[in-house]
């Protein structure tokens, strides 16, 4: 008696059906919807991935050196240092791929603060290893190559380390005594820096053609005297051994 009214139901359920036109979903469009979401979340893991990844090499090669010498103008200067663009894409694929869960058939099964904690623990480690492998580096310099209004990590480092008249000063040094050396900046200047009394971490020894930042006073036009040395760091280099810049 159940089966025979289970069949009528469903006899009826069929004829209202077919007089409203509406025919079934195909599976092959839930398995497509599954697979999309599923490679939407992937995506949206990698590519929290990489911009986490390129905020870190951003830190690591601009640093905080200058920021404890700022007498003034500290929150204008982390701002200057920190890689907005590479925050906001990263809160960007965040937000897609805890949509893109939500989205997945068994997405209902986590909240909004599970979603946010696991989506950004997966970017963060991969962020890390995306940083230690290079693929930052090598990613963010894509990206410099093929998009002529984005200001690079090295150009904006650069930028922080060439303002003799506040003190920060840049570049490669070509000659070289004991107590001064020249040195031409990223803007091809030369300088002539006294650095008998400067500070210098105890692994640096200084040579022609070495790339270095220098924290001083500019004392004329043309020279400086320096109160810190400390490497340029990072692989780029400013020139090779034949005195032409890399690019």
């Amino acid at each position: 008696m159940i089966k025979f009214k289970e069949m009528e139901n469903s006899e009826k359920l069929l004829q209202k059906m077919k007089s409203k036109n509406i025919r079934p979903i195909p599976k092959w469009r839930f398995v497509t919807k599954k697979i999309l979401t599923g490679l939407a979340v992937v995506l949206a893991v990698l590519l929290g991935g990489l911009a986490f990844s390129i905020i870190l090499f951003s830190i690591q090669q601009l640093g905080f050196d200058l920021l404890t010498h700022m007498l003034h103008s500290r929150v204008e200067f982390l701002l200057g240092l920190l890689p907005f663009l590479w925050i906001g894409a990263l809160l960007i694929f965040l937000i897609l791929g805890m949509v893109s869960i939500k989205n997945s058939g068994k997405g209902y099964k986590f909240s909004p603060s599970k979603l946010l904690i696991y989506n950004s623990a997966f970017s963060i480690l991969l962020g890390i290893l995306f940083f230690i492998s290079g693929g930052a580096q090598w990613f963010e310099h894509i990206f410099e190559v093929n998009v002529s209004s984005y200001q690079s990590v090295q150009e904006k480092k650069i930028q922080m380390w060439s303002m003799p008249k506040d003190g920060y000063l840049s570049g490669r040094i070509e000659n070289l005594n004991k107590k001064i050396f020249i040195l031409r900046d990223f803007s091809k200047n030369k300088w002539e820096v006294d650095y008998s009394s400067a500070d210098k971490p105890t692994f640096l020894e200084l040579e022609e053609d070495m790339e270095i930042k220098i924290i001083g006073e500019a004392t004329g036009p043309g020279t400086f005297r320096a109160d810190e040395i400390k490497p340029w760091g990072g692989n780029r280099r400013f020139g090779n051994r034949n005195g032409q810049r890399d690019n």
